[in-house]
């Protein structure tokens, strides 16, 4: 076990336990019993917290026990139900254009790919293809209850746990096979840039898959396709922030953990690949919405209202954390509304069908307006709503715990390791700091203003109640 600080170590004065008593308190720890006796005899709080602090106390758990998902009811397996073969649909051929996924290097479930025509007369459409998931995930059918209960995917450091099973995944995937079948969205911008017609079609392609970094560097390199699609996603961006879109610029890391237990936490880079698909992605929710707008039929929009309070001018890092703290809570409601935050009159989430509940209700509800079937109606819109994000708030919480808990594990095998970090935020004595290799924030007493750097060193961690200390060193 590595010893953490803060952290005592097992001694000889540590109750010895018995078969029975550990168990009962590892089901209190994991969260699956409110209350232990055992807890009780010792003299201990009966709370998740101090199980596991005592568990880890006794070297009956080590640093790499990671309650969390298991205590928020996250389920902790990927489904395994049957996945049906493909309908037979018409689909709109659409082989003969480039259409290329963008995924981070390792992605296992690519659900969007982008492409770009130019018809006659000069107009412009951009092409997102989705998964067609729903074509597989019919409404009420065993894969969308199963769906609909987990709310989302659940990706942890050490392993992602699917919202649907790997086959269908397999199944659906854009690029796994020579052609793949989507749910294809439609912009058209006119000579001046703008957008001025949507369309939703159910298509046929050759899909090319690259990572972010390949497509980083065939950017540069000249590409004709993907610097056509900087300009319209530069258009886009600066069309939004006119309306009031924010952008929030803070660091990210992913957290990976293999399974030998070695850590690695890496900065998400601002390239201008990623911006490319955001901002595409962005578009392709708003043209959803607007093509279901016009056909009058209910889908989980996103809301948001205007910011509730002002925040700090400018683009250093606290102005981006104050910014960020005025975001009022994105809402799903099966009626329009516009979205304030990203400077839009409507919105849909529409690009994640395989990993995000409300994604997928919105493709059945797209489907169902192609096909000229029988859609949800605003009533059973509202109820998924309800029921997928109780589930899917337990999954973001599990990943947001789960990411922590492995940040503050790595912390404690570098206890000597110098952080820089940035004052973004003051409460009296108190500032709130952020590390921004590990997009971290910590509580320290100093006296150095907001904005300033300052050096920081681990002071303590307790994995059991997620918190971290550091200390102030100067150099």
């Amino acid at each position: 076990m590595t010893q953490v600080p803060g952290t005592p170590s097992p001694t000889s004065s540590a109750p010895e336990l018995t078969p029975a008593q550990r168990t009962d308190i590892e089901l209190l720890a994991r969260g699956r019993q409110d209350k232990s006796r055992t807890m009780r005899e010792l003299n201990q709080p009966e709370t998740p917290q101090a199980a596991h602090a005592l568990l880890l106390r006794l070297g009956l758990w080590d640093e790499t026990r990671v309650p969390f998902p298991e205590r928020l009811g996250a389920e902790l397996e990927t489904p395994t139900l049957s996945v049906p073969a493909w309908p037979d649909e018409t689909r709109l051929d659409l082989t003969h254009l480039r259409a290329l996924a963008i995924d981070d290097e390792g992605n296992q479930d690519p659900d969007d790919a982008l492409s770009l025509e130019v018809l006659p007369g000069g107009t412009r459409r951009l092409w997102v293809h989705v998964a067609d998931v729903a074509a597989l995930v019919t409404p009420d059918s065993p894969l969308d209850l199963e769906a609909r209960r987990r709310g989302s995917t659940l990706y942890l450091p050490t392993h992602t746990i699917g919202m649907l099973p790997g086959a269908l995944v397999r199944q659906v995937g854009l690029g796994l096979d020579t052609e793949s079948l989507a749910l294809s969205i439609a912009i058209d911008f006119d000579a001046e840039g703008q957008a001025d017609s949507v369309d939703v079609q159910l298509t046929r392609l050759r899909v090319t898959r690259l990572t972010y970094a390949q497509a980083q560097t065939d950017l540069e390199a000249g590409d004709d396709l993907l610097n056509q699609m900087w300009t319209l996603a530069k258009a886009s961006r600066a069309l939004r922030e006119s309306e009031g879109a924010m952008s929030i610029d803070l660091p990210e890391v992913n957290i990976k953990v293999d399974g030998a237990g070695q850590i690695a936490i890496t900065p998400l880079p601002r390239s201008d690949s990623r911006f490319i698909v955001q901002e595409c992605m962005t578009l392709a929710g708003w043209a959803a919405a607007i093509f279901a707008d016009d056909l009058e039929l209910a889908l989980p929009f996103a809301t948001q209202d205007p910011p509730h309070r002002s925040s700090l001018p400018g683009e250093s890092m606290p102005a981006q954390w104050a910014r960020r703290k005025t975001l009022s809570r994105t809402r799903f409601q099966p009626l329009l509304g516009p979205h304030s935050g990203m400077g839009l009159d409507a919105y849909a989430q529409a690009t994640s069908p395989m990993r995000r509940y409300l994604d997928l209700v919105v493709h059945q509800q797209l489907r169902s307006a192609i096909l000229d079937t029988e859609p949800l109606s605003g009533k059973d819109i509202a109820a998924r709503v309800a029921e997928s994000q109780m589930a899917s708030a337990a999954t973001r919480t599990a990943e947001r715990e789960a990411r922590r808990h492995w940040t503050l594990v790595s912390m404690s095998r570098q206890p000597e390791r110098v952080y820089r970090a940035v004052v973004v935020e003051r409460r009296q004595a108190q500032a709130t700091l952020l590390l921004p290799e590990l997009a971290l924030d910590v509580a320290l007493v100093t006296s150095a203003p907001i904005g300033a750097e300052v050096k920081v060193q681990l002071a303590g961690v307790d994995l059991a109640m997620q918190s971290v200390r550091v200390r102030e060193v100067q150099g």
